[in-house]
């Protein structure tokens, strides 16, 4: 669908990308702000190493066959959990209580 539209020049609409998987979500135009700005303060409420982690293995995994990316992906898994923020999750998650982020890369 990607290519087509890039081929042919011509637009679709926001469900039939949606339909496609080139859309995550569809919103209507007079929520956009209010959704992305929730999307946003959920992300920065995140470990920034744990989610550049897992940013920079999607982008990694996305070339490979489906062996590689199970394996980077996986491998990705375990380096989490030597990460602080890592540890911070699981043990937070295990008690019952919101975590704490360091921000620390190791």
């Amino acid at each position: 669908v990607a290519l087509e539209m890039l081929f042919t020049g011509e637009p679709i609409s926001a469900q039939e990308a949606l339909l496609h998987g080139l859309l995550s979500k569809v919103v209507p135009e007079a929520q956009l702000q209010e959704e992305t700005m929730r999307i946003a303060r959920k992300i920065a409420s995140l470990s920034r190493p744990v989610v550049s982690l897992g940013k920079a293995t999607f982008y990694k995994q996305l070339p490979q066959d489906l062996g590689m990316a199970y394996y980077l992906t996986s491998q990705a898994m375990v380096d989490n959990l030597a990460l602080r923020d890592g540890q911070e999750g699981i043990t937070a998650f295990l008690q019952k209580r919101k975590p704490v982020w360091s921000h620390e890369p190791a």
